[in-house]
């Protein structure tokens, strides 16, 4: 029981995040104009992640890298101007994020989210943590089991 306890620390699930924290989506400071890219450069977003971005009077667009060095946001992949926008990040790599307020984007009321690439080794000690199921192949039951049975045996051991 504390084995399987211990074990599902590793799986690792979406999370949500809420862009700027607290500031929201607006337009930073004067002196802040790297305020967005600051703070997404310190989280670490995942495939299956969402941010949520709640703002006023504004609107945002996912646009490509180009488009973002020009701010411009006349052909966005995505727009929402609902005022609490969610978005899925669905594959690895980049996204670019503008304001579509006119002058936003050029005041600093733009983003890049960098989503790391899924991690293998994790994902196999996830698969293998978790119980095995008859949906799984004969062959990853009997690797879960083994696995099991070696953190079992290792901590009698260290005992």
């Amino acid at each position: 029981m504390a084995i399987v306890s211990s074990l599902e620390f590793m799986h690792v699930s979406s999370m949500e995040f809420q862009v700027g924290d607290t500031t929201g989506w607006a337009v930073p400071p004067a002196n802040d104009t790297d305020f967005y890219n600051s703070w997404a450069s310190a989280m670490r977003f995942k495939i299956g992640d969402t941010i949520r971005f709640k703002y006023k009077k504004d609107s945002v667009m996912e646009v490509t890298d180009k488009e973002y060095k020009k701010c411009n946001s006349t052909h966005p992949n995505f727009f929402s101007n609902t005022g609490n926008t969610m978005y899925t990040l669905e594959h690895s790599g980049y996204y670019y994020f503008v304001s579509g307020a006119a002058g936003h984007c050029e005041k600093g009321q733009r983003m890049i989210v960098r989503v790391l690439v899924q991690d293998v080794i994790n994902d196999e000690a996830t698969s293998a943590a978790s119980p095995p199921t008859l949906s799984l192949p004969l062959f990853q039951q009997l690797c879960a089991l083994q696995f099991l049975f070696f953190i079992l045996v290792s901590l009698v051991y260290l005992a």
